[in-house]
């Protein structure tokens, strides 16, 4: 038995993907700011601290405290809640920021915690708890790429988070062990022990291009893994948008920026 609202969804697209939330009379998505697309009529919109969650305190002092454990996460204090007052099923959509994939989750049969990049969090049904997760090791935490503070998704409905690039999931079986570029987790299971490990080496330290450590995630548990960080995105556009950019294969160097006209 859910405790959470109970919704209906379908994601669209490829690359710059939406989804698209069906409500049933009374029922409520809650969504990041900024994320909303589109929405059937009869369906009121309202801007709440936090996420409206039961496990939100009461009063105001409480609700404050639980709004302002998001801007920890670089998150905004508020979020937004979608509720149908209408007659019959309702349709409300929300679209992802950047290119990429959308990975529904259905907490319930994920142990009701999910720990995610604290970017992620796209929308969910009301009654999803979205927190804070500290880094327990020191290590993780300086140089796990994300810090200390990360998302933690709690609760029995659903719930939707963003990646970039292509997203698989891997399942990790008890003891197993994966290694991997410390942006590209974009959520795992609570089951998941994750920490960092030095790449090690003096060649691979100073010349290897991809950072100094690794992210290990060891099993039992499901990882979700992004093939573009946004991180790795921005700073791609970043290096061409700028006159000294260097050219692939081409001996023209800035002339051929000018000659392309993209150097102006």
């Amino acid at each position: 038995m859910r405790s959470n609202h109970e919704i209906d969804y379908r994601i669209y697209g490829e690359e710059m993907q939406y989804v698209e939330v069906e409500l049933d009379p009374n029922e409520t998505a809650v969504a990041e700011a900024g994320s909303f697309m589109m929405m059937d009529d009869g369906v009121q919109m309202a801007t709440i601290f936090g996420d409206g969650s039961q496990q939100q305190q009461s009063g105001l002092f409480g609700k404050l405290l639980s709004a302002g454990k998001r801007i920890l996460t670089g998150e905004s204090l508020f979020m937004t809640a979608f509720t149908n007052v209408g007659q019959g099923k309702k349709k409300v959509s929300f679209a992802s920021p950047y290119p990429g994939k959308i990975i529904p989750l259905d907490l319930m049969q994920m142990g009701g915690r999910i720990i995610c990049q604290k970017d992620a969090f796209l929308c969910a049904a009301k009654g999803v708890s979205v927190g804070i997760a500290l880094q327990r090791k020191l290590g993780t935490g300086i140089f796990g790429g994300e810090g200390f503070i990360m998302q933690k998704l709690e609760g029995d409905g659903m719930a939707f988070v963003h990646a970039g690039g292509h997203v698989f999931e891997r399942e990790l079986q008890p003891g197993e062990m994966l290694k991997l570029d410390t942006g590209c987790v974009v959520a795992y299971t609570q089951t998941i022990d994750f920490d960092i490990q030095f790449v090690g080496g003096v060649r691979n330290t100073i010349f290897g291009g991809e950072g100094l450590f690794f992210a290990t995630l060891r099993g039992p548990g499901k990882v979700w893994i992004q093939t573009l960080p946004i991180s790795r995105l921005a700073s791609r556009i970043m290096q061409y948008g700028t006159t000294t950019r260097k050219e692939e294969g081409s001996i023209l160097g800035g002339l051929g920026n000018m000659l392309d006209g993209d150097g102006w």
